[in-house]
């Protein structure tokens, strides 16, 4: 089944915490790297960026509890529980200062992980992840944050709800077997358990806001220009008030790991051979 979804990502499960989490890993390296699970999709979104991350650093990706195929633990879905969670992962799979890739929902518990933990991550890359306060989202995922009642969500298709945020992508085309990966990950309930994280924004970014002029963390933001759901707006919020930040914007829509994939790629990998210690 694994080579089927994808040759070089063979995912395995681990229990940290009590929870079961997917994960995958490269073959080891000097440094580490830590990749966190997209929303709504799960570690294979990082299936066009592999084997050239793979050739710098060890990866060990990370489907985040709750998204993707790892389980959830309701008090685990709010950016800054997230972020202390990723600090236990780092520790089970002794990653000694690794890099942090956290685009889309692993925005936020990334950067509460480097203020919360100063000096444990070396750096980070973020963006497409909601950041701005006040909260500046658009599209779908606007109303998945700030409808008052979930309860047309708990009857609504997964799969369906899934897909059309999928169908934003532009350029990629998603494999047959990834796609049913990312739908999978998020039928019966878990969809709508999903959405509880980017509901604690309006009372999570506030926090985190004030949190960032402290963080001494390396921080490399990636924005899709023509991203609608998260507007690059975030990424330079975050840009203004990180004391060591690097913002580039690129030529795509929210899922820049994707349809933006070679250029994603050569900016990480570039911030990874030295960009972070200039920042």
């Amino acid at each position: 089944m694994t080579h089927s979804l994808n040759e070089s990502i063979q995912p395995q499960f681990r229990t940290i915490d009590g929870l079961s989490i997917r994960f995958a890993e490269s073959e080891d390296r000097s440094d580490h790297a830590l990749l966190l699970s997209p929303w709504p999709e799960s570690l294979f979104a990082f299936a066009p960026t592999w084997s050239r991350l793979a050739g710098h650093t060890h990866l060990v990706a990370i489907d985040l509890p709750g998204f993707g195929h790892s389980e959830r633990r309701d008090a685990l879905m709010s950016p800054r529980a997230m972020g202390e969670f990723l600090i236990r992962v780092a520790d089970t799979f002794g990653l000694d200062n690794p890099h942090v890739v956290g685009p889309d929902v692993g925005t936020g518990a990334a950067l509460f992980a480097a203020a919360l933990s100063p000096g444990r991550l070396r750096s980070l890359v973020v963006g497409s992840g909601g950041a701005a306060v006040p909260i500046q989202l658009g599209g779908a995922l606007k109303d998945w944050v700030e409808t008052p009642d979930l309860d047309s969500y708990r009857h609504a298709d997964p799969r369906k709800i899934v897909a059309a945020a999928l169908a934003t992508i532009e350029r990629y085309v998603i494999p047959d077997s990834i796609a049913e990966d990312y739908l999978s990950a998020y039928e019966g309930d878990r969809f709508v358990e999903s959405m509880r994280y980017a509901r604690t924004y309006s009372t999570q970014l506030p926090v985190l806001r004030d949190l960032l002029p402290e963080i001494e963390t390396p921080v490399q933001n990636i924005a899709g220009g023509r991203d609608r759901a998260v507007p690059p707006v975030n990424s330079e919020f975050l840009h203004k008030r990180l004391p060591h930040s690097k913002l580039d914007i690129i030529d795509a829509g929210h899922f820049t790991w994707e349809d933006g994939a070679d250029e994603y790629a050569a900016l990480v990998t570039s911030w990874w051979g030295g960009g972070y210690s200039t920042a």
